[in-house]
């Protein structure tokens, strides 16, 4: 049989960034999923507080150099790679020299949202898609982690969706207690124009209004094939929205190991 190949896509993984419960499934879960078989692969943003020497990360030249046109403007994309030793396992790290460098996280030093985060997120998930193709890559199942790549379902389903790559990718989006304090501005609809995504995508986006936490999320959840709960508690209005949905969903189990053979099961019944 042939070995199943999971993509992770995270807004923050430890031990890069602190603790928190999106940073922490996204380490320990890939490496519990690597254990039971499957192949990975494992990307985040390489965020300015990311310590490069420290970290030992470094640049994999035969993947950078590429253009990425956002909101018709060329932005770099950058390519670098750490190992996790203990775990075995490489993560791939999107960067870029206006969106990333010299910048925190989401959030500047004195915590306040990026107003370009729209713009940050779309060139990270298409950085990823971009990358996944240079390496020939085909998974099996594109899994999300937090807000910041919420806008990977979409362009998986839509924007690359004739790609050998992703054309038979299930696409799996796990909610977390978590916010977005400033909604994306009121161009971030146009700014996702790409082949695929056209007119019909573009007012879908627009029909909902203000881009903010709940309406990014649902989005995330009309071009997924499954919804992993990562917290006890989410969005309310996301709770009822799932309600409505035919979405398969996994609950959250607060024990890890049950967790990921909960979630390893999960991504075998949604691939088939």
């Amino acid at each position: 049989m042939t070995q199943k190949k999971i993509l992770y896509i995270s807004q923050e993984i430890y031990p890069y960034l602190d603790e928190t419960p999106i940073s922490n499934i996204s380490r320990y879960l890939p490496q519990a999923i690597q254990e039971k078989g499957k192949e990975i692969r494992t990307f985040m943003p390489k965020y300015g507080n990311i310590n490069e020497r420290r970290n030992q990360l470094h640049e994999v030249i035969r993947l950078s150099g590429m253009n990425l046109i956002i909101d018709d403007t060329d932005h770099s994309l950058i390519i670098k790679v750490a190992s996790i030793q203990a775990a075995r396992m490489q993560v791939y790290f999107i960067d870029n020299e206006d969106y990333f460098q010299d910048r925190e996280t989401l959030v500047d030093a004195n915590g306040e949202e990026y107003d370009d985060n729209d713009e940050r997120s779309i060139f990270f998930v298409r950085g990823v898609m971009e990358t996944i193709k240079k390496l020939r890559w085909v998974p099996d199942v594109v899994h999300c982690h937090g807000w910041f790549s919420a806008l990977a379902p979409l362009f998986i389903k839509k924007g690359y969706a004739d790609d050998p790559c992703f054309k038979e990718a299930k696409v799996i989006c796990s909610l977390y207690d978590e916010e977005m304090k400033k909604p994306f501005n009121m161009r971030t609809a146009d700014k996702l124009r790409f082949e695929g995504i056209g007119e019909p995508e573009i007012d879908k986006v627009k029909a909902r209004g203000s881009m903010d936490y709940a309406n990014l999320m649902k989005l995330a959840i009309d071009f997924s094939d499954g919804i992993i709960l990562g917290s006890d508690t989410i969005n309310p209005d996301l709770k009822v929205y799932l309600d409505e949905q035919k979405t398969p969903v996994l609950p959250f189990e607060a024990d890890f190991d049950s967790y990921a053979e909960s979630i390893n099961a999960f991504y075998d019944k949604i691939v088939g």
